[in-house]
């Protein structure tokens, strides 16, 4: 899908913001996506690499389906290079590797599994964006919620046709999309696709949360960090759950230590003073509960990452009425609600 011929033997994939074209017989910057015969294929349709349960808030996605278990697959491939992956032995593999596994055996399994939906993530849901899109219509189809944990290096055609059956997406920011960082650390020529992309995806309706990993001393400028949430607040509400993630060494990036929980509370602090309704520290213990806006009382208790207490009714605070940003109620487990 999402590609144009370009004259008898090249093709521009037109799929992902880097628009790579790519002569016969050689693959994009994805390694996953080969011009066949003045064609191109996808290479990880059916190969599956990852597939396990769980819980929907270490996606991080905080404010849909809280409390909820989602069924987590990927496949080999990624469109960025990044230095610090936590998953590089299979977003950076070169051998197109994994268990062969059609969409309907792979809702089935998330059904089996009790899961209330399914979540593509771990490598880059846009590079097997094929099965990713033919697995939603069908977890659609039973009932299952569809979310993808993304860098948000997708074309808006893409993100037009996939958001009819995708009802969440985390997008996942690096150093505060700093220019620099981003070139120097995950080979990003330009981050403007990713804000044009965020756009897509508010416009037609898909729940949206953030979240932002502080590296230190490279990707930890505050700075920066208040011009991101400057431009979430105006372009996509202040309504938008932010997550402030800490960096842990690891693939490339070995001496660098991991992140002093002060600078993550120091960025909490910028969104909060921004306005931003719901900010979260995501990978550590700390602020990981929501709140009410308005009245400020405790609405869902969280202990690490999962959610063990939940008190909005219809989408607002019991207490006071405030509407909450709350997506995907329908899928929370009856037991939760209280």
């Amino acid at each position: 899908m999402f590609y144009e011929k370009l004259g008898e033997s090249k093709v521009r994939c037109e799929l992902c913001a880097r628009k790579c074209i790519i002569p016969e017989g050689k693959t994009g910057f994805c390694r996953v996506r080969k011009n066949i015969d003045g064609r191109l294929y996808s290479l990880i349709y059916d190969r599956i690499n990852s597939a396990t349960p769980n819980p929907i808030e270490k996606k991080p996605c905080y404010n849909f389906a809280p409390g909820s278990w989602t069924f987590s697959i990927c496949t080999p491939g990624c469109n960025w290079r990044c230095k610090y992956c936590c998953n590089w032995i299979i977003s950076q593999e070169s051998e197109i590797e994994g268990r062969k596994m059609t969409p309907e055996e792979i809702v089935q399994l998330a059904k089996n599994s009790g899961c209330r939906g399914i979540s593509y993530t771990f490598t880059e849901p846009t590079i097997f964006y094929e099965l990713s899109y033919d697995t939603a219509k069908l977890a659609h189809e039973e009932g299952l919620y569809n979310t993808w944990v993304t860098n948000g290096y997708t074309n808006p055609e893409p993100i037009k046709r996939i958001s009819r059956y995708l009802d969440a997406a985390t997008v996942d920011f690096k150093g505060s999309g700093d220019e620099r960082f981003m070139r120097d650390f995950s080979s990003v020529p330009s981050t403007e696709p990713i804000y044009r992309a965020l756009r897509e995806y508010k416009k037609r309706g898909v729940h949206l949360e953030i979240t932002d990993l502080i590296v230190p001393r490279v990707g930890d400028s505050m700075e920066r960090v208040k011009e991101l949430v400057e431009w979430i607040k105006e372009n996509l509400g202040d309504e938008t759950p932010i997550h402030f993630l800490r960096f842990f060494p690891t693939y490339k990036v070995r001496d660098i230590p991991e992140t002093p929980l002060k600078t993550l509370e120091e960025a909490y602090d910028i969104a909060k003073a921004a306005g931003m309704k719901y900010v979260y520290l995501g990978n550590v213990s700390e602020r990981n509960n929501t709140y009410c806006p308005n009245c400020n009382r405790l609405l869902i208790k969280r202990r690490w990452m999962e959610t063990i207490e939940y008190k909005i009714r219809d989408g607002r605070c019991p207490y006071c009425g405030e509407e909450i940003n709350i997506g995907g109620e329908r899928w929370i487990p009856p037991g939760l609600k209280q």
